[in-house]
């Protein structure tokens, strides 16, 4: 029995610089992961099926968030079923697995649960059926699952350009800490990107971004997170706008989507600085709030 952890990412930028031919975006964004994560536990089977069940855990459980527990597909459009299914037929693997998932990251809320559940997929897969291939081979397959799937497979702060699979590591940001919190209602990736208006002159300005967090002029960098995706999902969810106003109230600097939304977050310098905002966001009746923590470094 396998176990892995599958953690969540937050956009410290996005920048949305053109429409691609082949209709996705070209974007650069400085990403992160955090402490919030769903665990994937994997079994060989003796027959070929990829079996997955799912079950929500964590905060998920709690009464406030019911909301937020949104159906999960068991079959093929689940990312999961889908990355090891691609594993068996590129390794030419016959044996099957039983996969149990456990979510604490909420869906359609732009924090990556599905595309990190999916890279987990895939090295559990290949770990419980000894396919011993370098990372950079299961990366391929990644970049075939889905745009952000790269990223976690590689397991620490990047920058991502391209349609999102072109990753360059960060080394040296800060461990910080952040509050996210999710309205009740999550949002449609391909709707957002519809409507956002591309901005070439932003080309830069995730590296420039990565540049301040490592010299550690946190006043700087706070102030220079950015997405060009958070005008479309504030005219398209109104509880995104309530959101971030009501994050600014409890004290959060410098609120913001992250991803596609429909989850905001706001960084904070001590655990106890995001532990206070988070409070006041639940006492002011946000269904989804997590205290978290930056995840500096790739793990292994």
């Amino acid at each position: 029995m396998i176990s892995l952890q599958a953690r969540a990412k937050l956009n410290l930028s996005l920048a949305v610089l053109a429409k691609r031919p082949d209709g996705f975006h070209e974007i650069e964004s400085l990403m992160v992961p955090v402490t919030l994560h769903d665990t994937l536990t994997i079994r060989t089977s003796d027959d070929s099926d990829v079996r997955l069940t799912v079950r929500f855990g964590g905060r998920l459980l709690e009464p406030a968030a019911e909301v937020l527990r949104r159906d999960v597909p068991t079959d093929d459009s689940n990312l999961v079923v889908r990355a090891a299914r691609l594993l068996a037929a590129e390794a030419g693997e016959t044996r099957g697995l039983e996969i149990d998932l456990v979510k604490e990251i909420p869906s359609g809320a732009g924090l990556g649960g599905g595309s990190s559940d999916a890279a987990a997929a895939l090295v559990g897969a290949a770990e419980a059926w000894g396919i011993d291939w370098p990372r950079s081979r299961l990366a391929t397959l990644a970049a075939q699952l889905g745009s952000d799937v790269p990223f976690f497979l590689e397991g620490g702060p990047a920058i991502a350009s391209g349609r999102g699979e072109q990753l360059v590591a960060v080394g040296g940001i800060p461990a910080l800490h952040a509050v996210i919190a999710c309205p009740a209602a999550g949002l449609s990736t391909a709707a957002v990107y519809a409507h956002c208006t591309p901005d070439a002159a932003q080309r830069g300005a995730a590296e420039r971004l990565a540049a301040a967090f490592v010299a550690g002029d946190l006043g700087t960098a706070f102030a220079a997170t950015h997405n060009t995706l958070e005008p479309p999902a504030r005219a398209l969810a109104a509880d995104v706008s309530r959101l971030l106003d009501s994050m600014t109230a409890a004290g959060a600097v410098r609120p913001m989507l992250t991803g596609s939304g429909s989850a905001c977050f706001a960084l904070a310098r001590t655990a106890a600085e995001a532990h206070a905002i988070a409070v006041r966001l639940e006492a002011a009746g946000w269904p989804g709030v997590f205290a978290v923590q930056v995840v500096s470094a790739a793990a292994g």
